[in-house]
This record gives structure tokens, sequence and C-alpha cells, in this order.
């Protein structure tokens, strides 16, 4: 027998190669040499590797928007226009970018600091590189009427210097055409035009509601015009509530014609408001042309012709494209002019939006967190005077006292306190301003509203109405109270309205204090009822008309600065990772493109800041969660785009059930 492992004849191999085994039958079909487990973890392994890729290209994408969205401090052009393109609100401190909400899409339209606007705008004035300013308001959904004054203000500047600005928008609403109203061109789209509608407008009452779904509001209160709870105790306005709101409302209207007419004095501006449905169906139905006729608009033309006027003026970016003019955007010249740092440090806290209990991110204040700012200001020894900068329609009363407590303590290491009011500094907001040296307030600033309320809902006949009742025992009267199943008994009642009283007691006697005057005077201007500045300057409550700057001035002089100094802010700044998901998934092009435009399209979204009126409404029935010092009707005249407050949810129960009685 022939070994089969034996070297071949007439083979080339020597005595040392290696054998070689003949094929034998059935060796044709494939075998696999690897184990399963072998496969399962070859596998295991692709996945790893695969992720691994996944998240290394991830980072790198994360790692491009941050440094290609972040501004830059080289000017993009050497000279050109400076871009005021305003998608959104202005506001003085714009909140925190939700990570999660910027991730999933739903992060809210963009917020503009009121500061950045103003000294990008006072810079520019002096500034060769800049040769015009361009305000483009084609989706700006306004803010304050302070905040737009200020504005408006710092545009007067840049005229005063010879400078052009040219707005643009297919239609101006109230808060837009105040700032448009100080440029020196402003031109509207064909289809667009100027639509006026001046403050006020419905609020929602929740009775009906209430009495359908068979819940009880239990409300305690001090104050004949402490209307806030109103809305869960009318079907409409209590004639009080109306009176307070016109006085103030007709002041701030008084002060906005006042302040147009100031800029623009050709434009027919009463006439136009008076019967603006007459002039445009006297321009044949044409809002522009009417708009036009009456002096509010000087061009009537598209983007493109818009863009091309202003090439005329600064130049064209590619002189193939004669309407792509240079432009030189609003960050990249904010960053390019950070404020200068020159003299004596001046603290300025801002107290922005509603306050609430504990900490809260920017946009929100919370309690712990103002009172730790100005603790920090304290502790500066660089800082010699404290500024507190109040926009807020206040909130919890436990806060606006820490808050308090902490500028005490501020007061007690001689810092003078000096407060500056923007656009509202109601209730809360003005608990927190009782410590000041010194209170400014512009005219059209909304203030006052010394009233508390707590509110605490039960739902004992909405369950009996489904079959569901509550029963148990009590060792006190106050056992197992507020009990919101079965319902709040009467001495729970006669205790929560002891409690408000001495907290509305406190509250008055401590604006008494502050402001000088005896107890009896400050509660016939108090009980909940509103006032515009200038009003308020009238009655006491504050002390001079001025803005941020004239507060700055008068915390020098009361710290004996001499020499120069400079406003150092004390609050959080937004992190780099938020401002980096903002820049990728937040609100830029894709959320601009489905922003509204024209007036169609602005006044649709006040649908949705109704529905959003109406989830933080019915939310202070489940989650104020302390006695409140609100008005809740002042929130009107801020940024109402974007609301900040935490009951904004419309996950609560009532709003749900609200929900279900809908569908």
């Amino acid at each position: 027998m022939t070994d089969s492992t034996a070297t071949p004849p007439n083979s080339n191999q020597g005595p040392w190669a290696i054998p070689v085994r003949r094929p034998l039958p059935g060796d044709d079909k494939p075998k696999s040499t690897t184990s399963f487990p072998r496969k399962v973890w070859h596998l295991l392994v692709a996945i790893k590797d695969g992720l691994a890729l996944v998240f290394l290209l991830m980072f790198f994408a994360l790692l491009f928007g941050l440094l290609s969205g972040r501004p830059n401090a080289a000017l993009p052009v050497s000279e050109g226009a400076l871009l005021l393109e305003l998608d959104g609100v202005v506001t003085e401190q714009p909140a925190e970018i939700d990570p999660f909400a910027a991730l999933s899409g739903g992060q809210d339209l963009k917020e503009y600091r009121v500061r950045d606007v103003v000294h990008a705008l006072e810079t520019a004035a002096d500034d060769k590189r800049v040769t015009s300013v361009v305000l483009d308001l084609d989706r700006f959904l306004g803010g304050g009427q302070v905040s737009l004054a200020e504005i408006g203000a710092a545009i007067d500047k840049v005229r005063a210097k010879k400078k052009p600005v040219l707005a643009f928008a297919t239609a101006y609403t109230t808060d837009s055409y105040q700032i448009a109203s100080h440029a020196s061109e402003i031109w509207s789209d064909p289809i667009g035009g100027v639509a006026i509608a001046g403050p006020g407008g419905s609020h929602l009452y929740y009775k009906g509601l209430m009495d359908r779904l068979g819940i009880t509001a239990h409300i305690y209160r001090v104050g004949t015009f402490k209307s806030a709870v109103e809305p869960f105790l009318r079907s409409d306005q209590s004639p009080e509530a109306k009176e307070a709101d016109l006085a103030y409302a007709s002041v701030l209207w008084d002060k906005w014609r006042s302040d147009v007419q100031k800029a623009r004095p050709q434009a027919k501006i009463d006439a136009f408001i008076a019967d603006t449905p007459g002039l445009v169906k006297a321009a044949g139905n044409d809002l522009s042309k009417a708009s036009l006729d009456a002096g509010l608009v000087d061009k009537v033309g598209s983007r493109m012709a818009f863009g091309t006027r202003v090439a005329e003026i600064s130049g064209a970016y590619d002189d193939s494209q004669p309407w792509d003019y240079n432009a030189i955007p609003l960050d990249n010249w904010v960053a390019a002019n950070p404020p200068g740092k020159e003299g004596t440090a001046i603290a300025v806290v801002p107290v922005i939006g509603e306050i609430v209990d504990g900490e809260a991110s920017n946009g929100t204040a919370g309690g712990e967190t103002i009172a730790q700012h100005v603790l920090d200001a304290a502790a500066d020894d660089g800082v010699k005077a404290i500024v507190l900068r109040v926009d807020s329609p206040g909130g919890s009363v436990l806060a606006s006292e820490e808050i308090r407590q902490a500028l005490l303590a501020a007061k007690a290491k001689k810092k003078p306190i000096v407060v500056s009011m923007a656009n509202v500094a109601a209730s809360g907001g003005y608990w927190v301003s009782t410590p000041a040296d010194r209170i400014f307030a512009e005219p059209d600033t909304i203030t006052g509203s010394i009233g508390v309320f707590g509110i605490l809902p039960s739902f004992d006949q909405a369950l009996a109405k489904i079959g569901v009742t509550a029963d148990g025992i009590a060792t006190t009267p106050l056992s197992g109270q507020p009990d919101i199943l079965g319902g709040v008994n009467d001495e729970f009642n006669q205790l929560a309205q002891a409690s408000v009283e001495d907290i509305y007691a406190r509250f008055t006697g401590l604006v008494a204090k502050s402001r000088k005057q005896p107890v009896e005077k400050i509660e016939t201007i108090a009980e909940g009822r509103v006032w515009a500045g200038g009003t308020a300057r009238q009655l006491g409550l504050v002390d001079q008309f001025g803005g941020l700057p004239e507060a700055l001035a008068a915390a020098a002089k009361l710290a004996k600065v001499d020499g120069d100094y400079h406003a150092k802010y004390f609050e959080d700044e937004p992190s780099e990772f938020s401002k980096m998901l903002a820049g990728l998934f937040g609100v830029d092009q894709e959320e601009a493109a489905m922003a509204p435009r024209g007036w169609f399209g602005i006044a649709a979204m006040k649908r949705q800041l109704t529905e959003r009126r109406l989830a933080q409404d019915l939310s202070l029935l489940t989650e104020a969660g302390s006695v409140q010092a609100a008005c809740l009707d002042c929130r009107a005249y801020l940024p109402a785009a974007v609301p900040h407050s935490r009951g904004a949810d419309t996950t609560g129960l009532l709003a749900k059930l609200a929900l279900l009685l809908k569908s």
C-alpha cells in the first residue's frame, strides 16, 4: 500500500519538504474552522467598533458645530452694515437653553439680550467700519415697552452720527413698529404693511369650566384690586380690575404714541390707528399702500429690493448678486466689542422672570440663586455698590423674602443698594425692591401690585361625579387638612386666610418703612393695584425716572466712587454645552424659517400664546406651592413668546381635565 503522505514521484521538492496530504473523496465540501462562540465574539467586536466610530463622528460633528457656531471676535468683513436680525423676542436675560428640548427640536423662539443690542448700536455709532444699520424685523415678536424704548434711543444715537438706519419687515405690529419708527428708512413688503393694535385684550376666566368639572378653588387673598385670582372666582372681569387695567394701559399707550410720534413726526399715526380698515379700503384693500400714504413707511418693496438699497450704501458682498450686501452679524459685533471694565466695579444682579422657590436657571428668578448672587457681590471687595435690575411680575413670597434678606446683609456691609426697574417690577418684584436706597423706573414701567394671595383646589365634587368619595377620622380640626380629595374644612380656610392677611400686613409694613410713609397711606395705594411708572413716582413708590445707566451713576455716587466705574454682572452664564446644542439643534435656520411672517402669521401666533397662558393659569391650582405675591396680568407686558414660568407645563391635573373636556 502506498502512503498517502509520501512525496509524489518527479517532485521538485527535496527530502525536507513538508508532506502534502492528497485530496480524498468528499473534501470538496467547505468546512467551518470557527466555532459558534467565536462568531458571536467577532460580531460583538464589530458592533463595538461600529459604535465607537459613530460616537467619534458625532463628537467631531459637535465640536465642529461648537467652534463654527460661536461668535467670532474677528469681523467677517472690513466694513458693512450692522445686521440686527431679530428673529424672536428681546429680553433682559435670555433663558438657559434646555439641552433635552434642543435635542428633541422643541426649543422656543430665540431671545436677544437687550443690553447686547443697545451696546452694539452705541458702539456702531462711533465705529467707521459700520456704514449703516439694518433692522430685520420680519420675524420679530416683540418685548417689553421699556426695552423697546431703550433700543429706539440707541438707534437715535446711530442716526445722530449721520449713519443710515434701514428697517424691513413684511408686516409691522405694535412692538416692531416702535423700533422701526426710529429708522431713517422704513421698508415694507408689498403684501404687508403696518397694523397697530395697542395694549389690551381678553383675559381667560375658568369659573364655568371649574363648576362643570366640580372643582372648588379655595382662594385666600387681600386687596380689592388683587385680580390675579379672579379667573378662578368669576366668569368676567370685575369693575375694579377693569379700572386698574385701563389706568396703567392708557399710560403705556400714551407713552408709546409719544415715542413713535417723536421719532417719526411726519407719520399720521393717530389718523391711521383711528380708522385703519377705512384707510385700507380707500387704498384698494392694500395695507402696504395705506401705510405708505399715511407716512408710516417710506418704501414698499421686496426683500431683494431692500437688500439692493442697503448694498448701495454699504457695498455688495457679491457683485453678481447686488442685493447681497456686506453684513456684520450682531453676535460677531458683540463678541468683538465687549463692554469696558475701566474703573470701579458696580455689581448688577438681575431679577428676571417669575420669582420661584429654590434654585433656577436664567430667565427665572430662583430665590436661592438670586440671594447667592447678592451675597457674592457683597463679599467682593472690589464691588462698591449693588444695582438690582428687576424685570419680574413677582411670585413666591418666601423666595422674595430670601432675596430681600440677602440685600439687607449687603447693606450691613455698607454697600449701597439701588433698584433699576425695567418693564415690570410688580408684587414680589416690588417686595425685593424695598431695601433699596433709591429706586429708578421709567414712565412705562409697570409696578406696584402690593398684595398677596394663596390658591388651593379641592376635587371632592369632581370625584363624586364619578362615584368616588372620601371618608376617615380626625383627632383635631386640622387632621388631614388640606384635604383636596375630601374637601377643605372651615378651620383650615380660616387659618390660611389669617396667614395671607399676616403676610399682606408685613408687605405693606415693608413698603411703608422703605418709602418713609405711614402704613395708612400705603394701604390706600396697595390692595394689589397695579400702577404705571409715572403714577408710581407721584405716589412715592419710586424715586426718579431713569434706566440702568442712571441707576449705576446713582450707585457710584452713593458709594462715593471717584472716577470711572463699570457694571459687573452677577448672573449664571449659559454652559458651553447648552450653547452648542442651541446652535446645532435649537432655534436656527430651520426654526427661523417656521417663525411667523406677515400680519396673518403673527396674528396666528397669538393663538399659541393664548394656549400657553391657559396652561400657566391652570397650573396655579396645582403648582403654586406657597403664598404668592404675583401680578399675573403683568405678564402680558413681558416677552410672552417665551414663558419662563415653571407653571408653563401642561401636564397638571386640571390642564389634563381641560384637554379631556375639549376632546
